[in-house]
Parts: structure tokens; C-alpha cells; sequence
């Protein structure tokens, strides 16, 4: 005869039946056995990618919904940031103000250029009253002193013009130095102004809007979540304990926590070739080899990676494995150790420890 233990805890109540039932005893058995390495996960787009604010400022212009199918370089929303496009006016203008001093009509270089010639003129005087007094002193005609100041004079002409040359270069080269400042601060503040319009990548799909229009956003706030709508995959987190099992090309079967009763093929494509810190597992890609008809990205999703097989091997129901590869034993309820082989989502392979004539039961304090 069953007894039956009723506990009343603030109005349900509970029956608990004190009797094991035959599903609570079982002896190992040969069968065959796949090991299925379990793994959670989410749906994913390739490409995924999240479109931030590159400056600070409201939301003026949004120009896409959820769902919509954008280019790459269109422009999705528009950054009020005055003081980017005033810089860049400002920058604009002093860049043509660099140019115009670089041309030769630049009211500096005209100004020297007209010195230079004057000195030319000069110097040409000088050189012709030079070879005036020349042939005067040869004829003993003026003194050694007029002719000596005759030649000074036109050294002096002859190094004022070379000064005046070397000003001119000079001048023309700091002006080239000045356009080139003034035409990369205008680069850079052209680029800033950009940065207040906010463009797809590539083509892609907008997953999800994050910031809407009137949003006061920082310098790398994520407006929108976008991704390649042509791939959609399983991204798998895998126990470390398990990784070791998992190999590129291994089938996948997946099922989406919207509909655990259907089943979808896919295959490992990708071992992601870093430790996962958020989630403590390693990240796998696996692409469906099946026609996804759910496709909405971030889904969870359970799989079970499909690894080695083996034929009559001896097992016991995975339910009465414990931790730390224990099971009871029916018989003065003794608790062994086991050497465990595959495990798969129903049994476990028994390699030792027990045998064919054990019977085992459930340790109902696991």
C-alpha cells in the first residue's frame, strides 16, 4: 500500500509519494551511444555590427525603422553638433586665406618681389658706375678712395638683392607651410563634421533601434544594431570542460526556445579563437544547413553538437549519474564511483565500476 505525505505550505499542497516506482531503478544495459556535447546560445546575423554616435549631440534626423534594408554609406541619423560645422567653416576659411598667400599674387610675396626688382635696377646702376670709375682709375682720373667706394657700393647692391631673394623664398616657403597646416586642420574638421551623420557600413538589415529621434547621445552610445540578413546562424556558448570535443564541420542540432519541438540540422563552422569572458565558455558558429523559417536575431536557442558513436557499449539513463561520476546502489544503498565514457542526452557509457548485475537507484538527495 502507498503512503502519501501531504505538506501544506500557504495553500497549494504537495504529494509526495514515500515508494520508488520502477522508473526509479535500473540496471546497465548495452545500447548504442552518440555523445552530444549540450550548448546554449542565440541567434545571430553575420556581420553583426552596432552603429555608435561618433560625436556628441540630440538625435535631429533618424531615417530608418526595424527591419528595414539599408546601403552602405546611406546616411541613418543626423547629430546636432553646431560646434563640429562651425569648426569646419572656420577651418574651410582660413585653409583659402593659406592658399591665396601661397599664389604669386600674394600681397606679401608682390611686395618683396617689387623690392627685388628695385635692387635689380640698383644693381645694375652700380655695376654700370663701377666700370665707369674702373676705366677713370685705370687713367689715374678719380682716387683710389672714389673707386673703392664705387665697389662697395656694389657689393652692397649685389648682397641686398641676394637678401631680398632668399626673403622671397623664405616667405613663399613658410606660406606653402601654412597651407599645409591650414588644409589638414581643415581635413580634420571636414571629417568631424561628417561624424555627425551617422552611415550603414555596408548593406545590411537594422535589427534593432536602440536611441530614437530627440536622444541626447555621447561619443560611442549605440544608436542602432545592424547585420547581414542573408546568414543567420547559431552562436553556441561551450562548457571549457567540453570544448575538447568540438571540431569543425560536426553536425548540430538546434532547437529555438520559440518552438522546442521542431528540430533544425546545422554544422559547426567556426571555433571563435578566444575565451569568452562575459558568458565563461568558448563561442562557436554554427550555420544551418536547414531553412530557417525563424529568423529573428537574439532568439535562445539549446543545441546538442553530435560527436562520437559507439556500437553495444554497456550504459545507464543519464538521470542516475551524480555528480562527481557517483551512482547508488540498490543493494544497502551504497554510493560507488564509476568510470564514465560518452555521454549523450539520455545515457551515460559505463566503463567500469559496476556492472550488467548492478541495479542502481536514484539518489534522491542529489
Amino acid at each position: 500500500m502507498k503512503k502519501f505525505l501531504w505538506l501544506i505550505v500557504g495553500g497549494p499542497i504537495f504529494i509526495f509519494s514515500c515508494k520508488n516506482n520502477s522508473d526509479d531503478v535500473t540496471k546497465p544495459t548495452h545500447k548504442d551511444i552518440t555523445e552530444m556535447v549540450f550548448a546554449s546560445g542565440v541567434l545571430e546575423a553575420d556581420d553583426q555590427y552596432n552603429l555608435t554616435a561618433q560625436t556628441n549631440g540630440y538625435i535631429v534626423k533618424e531615417n530608418f525603422e526595424e527591419g528595414d534594408l539599408v546601403k552602405a554609406g546611406q546616411v541613418l541619423a543626423v547629430i546636432d553638433n553646431s560646434q563640429n560645422v562651425v569648426n569646419s567653416i572656420g577651418a574651410a576659411e582660413l585653409h583659402n586665406i593659406a592658399k591665396s598667400n601661397v599664389m604669386p599674387t600674394a600681397p606679401a610675396l608682390q611686395q618683396i618681389k617689387a623690392n627685388i626688382e628695385a635692387a635689380k635696377e640698383k644693381l645694375k646702376l652700380d655695376k654700370a658706375q663701377l666700370e665707369r670709375y674702373t676705366r677713370l682709375y685705370a687713367t689715374n682720373s678719380i682716387s683710389k678712395l672714389e673707386f673703392e667706394n664705387a665697389q662697395l657700393t656694389e657689393t652692397t647692391s649685389e648682397a641686398n638683392l641676394q637678401a631680398l631673394q632668399n626673403q622671397y623664398d623664405a616667405q613663399k616657403v613658410a606660406a606653402q607651410q601654412v597651407e599645409i597646416s591650414q588644409r589638414s586642420a581643415s581635413g580634420v574638421n571636414e571629417i568631424l563634421k561628417e561624424q555627425n551623420q551617422i552611415r550603414a557600413l555596408h548593406n545590411s538589415k537594422v535589427y534593432q533601434r536602440v536611441k530614437l529621434l530627440g536622444d541626447y547621445v555621447r561619443q560611442g552610445d549605440v544608436i542602432a544594431v545592424l547585420g547581414n540578413p542573408k546568414l543567420i546562424y547559431a552562436k553556441l556558448n561551450v562548457d571549457e570542460t567540453s570544448m575538447s570535443k568540438v571540431h569543425l564541420n560536426q553536425k548540430v542540432l538546434v532547437r529555438l526556445n520559440t518552438n522546442k519541438q521542431k528540430v533544425y540540422n546545422a554544422v559547426v563552422k567556426q571555433v571563435l579563437p578566444m575565451f569568452d569572458q562575459t558568458s565563461l565558455s568558448y563561442l562557436v558558429k554554427a550555420y544551418f544547413t536547414d531553412t530557417l523559417d525563424f529568423q529573428i536575431v537574439g532568439t535562445q536557442l539549446e543545441s546538442n553538437i553530435v560527436g562520437e558513436e559507439r556500437k553495444n557499449v554497456l550504459v545507464i539513463p543519464r538521470t542516475f549519474l551524480d555528480y562527481g561520476n557517483k551512482v547508488m546502489l540498490k543493494k544497502g544503498k551504497k554510493i560507488v564511483t564509476i568510470q564514465v565514457g560518452l555521454v549523450s542526452n539520455d545515457y551515460v557509457e559505463v566503463l567500469g565500476g559496476i556492472g550488467e548485475e548492478d541495479e542502481l537507484i536514484l539518489n534522491n538527495k542529489k
